[in-house]
């Protein structure tokens, strides 16, 4: 039984030896190269880049005060849309001291000078009507008596706009009533009630009131390499994606290209603008970020295939032609003349026809991972 028993257990070894020598064997043959095979086809080929960006308005403007004070009241909020000449706040004058003494002064003035204009009008006016002077000399008395009112009027009025910034005269013009300048949407108030505001002047720019733009002339503004800018031209068509809005998509035409570039993390970028063209009842709002896709170049109806079939060795491109079938097949390089690529597919102009079939890359399989 022990006899049987140690044939049984040299048996099992001797297959265990026997199947790890043909496995290994196996592994060590060389397996055969299997590659992808493609067929010229006929199609078109366009070449497209993305151009980030964002939405703005063609039009924005900052309203600021024409007079330095402090804001007493809004009457508008961001969103809402304003006609031009529409008060959007209104501005209480804090009198600068100097000019207050000033307009005090004159005011002053003008009523000793008119007190003095009415004497003399009324010692000319009863020699006149002793025919003592001629009207000559009466009608300059009065033109005078004339001029003093005015001068008073108009210091009283001075006073006035220095103290709270507007007369009765100029009340409907008053330049603390802080209008719109333009018809649109407020985009911004960046002030609140009890800020104190100054006007623009040459030393600095003025307190901005509210910031408003017309929605509805928006244009796409973003940057393009300088590898790329040479194929643009005006009015050339864009879609443009607006990441928050991935459902809308809106048309734009080219508009602008930016003469001059900019360096961008290193690199070269030309600023450009365009037209969006708003679909009916589109609400897009100003800042919005977007995408702009472009055609740069478009090729119709033209021998393509993969591009990962292309061999590039320098400035010459070949493919592998493939002969014969089964056994007997083998793949012959030959030389072709390319043109616009879509990064997938590329076009071929010269040197095979849409008969011909050309080897792709090589298929990884399991076995090819293990070499």
């Amino acid at each position: 039984m022990k006899k049987y028993s140690k044939l049984i257990i040299a048996a099992i070894i001797a297959l265990i030896f026997i199947g790890t020598f043909v496995f290994l064997w196996q592994k060590s043959q060389p397996k055969e190269t299997v590659y992808n095979e493609f067929t010229p086809k006929t199609d078109s080929i366009q070449k497209t880049t993305i151009i980030t960006g964002k939405i703005e308005p063609r039009n924005e403007v900052n309203i600021k005060p024409q007079i330095s004070g402090i804001i007493a009241e809004l009457m508008k909020e961001p969103g809402q849309y304003v006609q031009a000449g529409e008060v959007i706040a209104k501005v209480k004058v804090i009198p600068d001291m100097g000019q207050l003494s000033s307009a005090e002064s004159r005011v002053r003035l003008a009523s000793l000078n008119l007190k003095q204009a009415e004497v003399d009008f009324q010692r000319e006016e009863n020699l006149h009507n002793q025919q003592l002077v001629s009207d000559d000399e009466f009608d300059k008395v009065r033109q005078q008596l004339r001029q003093a009112k005015e001068e008073k009027s108009a210091a009283e009025d001075a006073l006035q706009v220095v103290r709270e910034g507007v007369s009765k005269s100029n009340a409907k013009a008053s330049s603390t009533l802080i209008r719109s300048t333009i018809s649109g949407v407020i985009l911004d108030i960046p002030v609140k009630v009890g800020n104190s505001v100054i006007n623009s002047n040459t030393f600095n720019d003025g307190t901005t009131i509210a910031t408003v733009a017309n929605m509805n002339d928006l244009i796409f503004r973003g940057n393009i390499d300088e590898t790329e800018v040479g194929q643009l031209v005006p009015s050339m068509p864009m879609k443009i994606t607006i990441g928050a809005l991935q459902d809308l998509k809106f048309d734009a035409a080219l508009e602008y290209i930016s003469p001059k570039a900019v360096e961008s993390n290193g690199a070269n970028q030309f600023e450009i603008k365009a037209a969006v063209k708003l679909a009916e009842g589109g609400k897009i709002r100003s800042g919005y970020s977007a995408n702009a896709e472009i055609v740069l170049a478009r090729a119709e109806n033209v021998l393509t295939v993969p591009e990962s079939a292309i061999e590039f060795s320098g400035d010459t491109t070949f493919v592998y032609v493939i002969k014969g079938e089964g056994k007997d097949k083998k793949y012959e390089r030959t030389q072709v003349t390319t043109g616009l690529s879509d990064g997938v597919n590329i076009e071929i102009k010269k040197g095979i026809g849409i008969k011909d079939k050309v080897r792709g890359p090589e298929i990884i399989t399991d076995d090819n991972k293990d070499k």
